[in-house]
């Protein structure tokens, strides 16, 4: 079985080589799909242990039942529509909320690197709100916002807006020097200096902080809609849950992992597509 260092030391030629050369990636295919198989085989293998554990009373069917019953009550769901109406709700409120945060925290995060005299002022309110837990300020944005939409989209804002700030504060400061030097050398002014080197080269630690908080987007709404909400994903789980209707509630787990996945999988073939320059 090869470990990490096996992996990471192989002796490969680069991809523009191999491009180069006319060399046909037939080896790196198999090794992706050989990949894919094995992750494939993990799910069906958790998939199989969660159905047969309830049936031999390993776990306690009423409180785990087993997948079938769960993957029944999520078509119910769905037939219904009941599922649709809550994961509408969801998406609409963890994408604005998201979108909003990026938004904002990347031009100020930029702004905040490039400039000496704004990071020091910012630093210390920065670290002081990054240390907040979202969740602890929810009843301060109820009080202040109301028990609707603002206020739930005002938490995932703040949940996703220190993630993306911080990496690309991270990614423009801690550009290679070097680069710096030679757009100088070139005669680049500081604008196309950013656009052209900085940013291209911070893309990757930027998209770091927005996966995280692509992750914490819906993790905090579900939060959220669990004390307050008449609708949404976070919502069915809790009333599902206080109704004993397991089956449902874990359906609704699945729902939200699924929606998790799919937004995680999204921003890794965005982040390849900003990325392509690194290849």
């Amino acid at each position: 079985m090869p470990d990490l260092l096996d992996e990471v030391t192989e002796a490969r030629p680069h991809p523009r080589q191999e491009a180069a050369a006319g060399v046909r990636h037939h080896s790196r295919f198999r090794k992706r799909f050989g990949r894919a198989a094995r992750g494939i085989a993990g799910i069906v293998a958790l998939a199989v242990i969660w159905e047969v554990a309830p049936r031999t009373g390993v776990v306690d069917p009423h409180f785990v039942p087993p997948l079938s019953e769960v993957l029944d009550a999520w078509w119910g769901l769905v037939q219904s529509g009941e599922l649709w109406t809550h994961l509408r709700a969801s998406l609409v409120r963890s994408g604005v909320g998201f979108g909003l945060a990026v938004l904002l925290a990347i031009p100020l995060g930029a702004a905040v690197a490039w400039y000496s005299l704004l990071r020091d002022v910012a630093t210390p309110v920065l670290e002081i709100f990054r240390n907040t837990a979202a969740l602890a300020l929810l009843p301060v944005f109820v009080l202040i916002l109301g028990i609707g939409e603002t206020s739930k989209i005002a938490i995932v804002l703040f949940a996703c807006f220190f993630p993306i700030l911080l990496n690309t504060i991270s990614g423009v400061a801690s550009v290679d020097p070097q680069l710096l030097r030679t757009a100088r050398v070139l005669g680049l002014s500081p604008v196309a200096t950013f656009r052209k080197v900085v940013f291209p080269a911070a893309v990757p630690t930027i998209f770091t902080g927005i996966r995280i908080s692509g992750a914490a987007a819906i993790l905090v709404l579900i939060a959220a809609e669990m004390i307050g909400a008449t609708a949404g994903l976070g919502f069915l789980i809790n009333y599902s849950q206080m109704n004993f209707l397991i089956p449902q509630m874990y359906a609704g787990i699945i729902t939200t992992s699924a929606l998790g996945l799919g937004v995680n999988y999204a921003l890794v073939a965005l982040e390849r597509r900003f990325s392509r320059w690194r290849a």
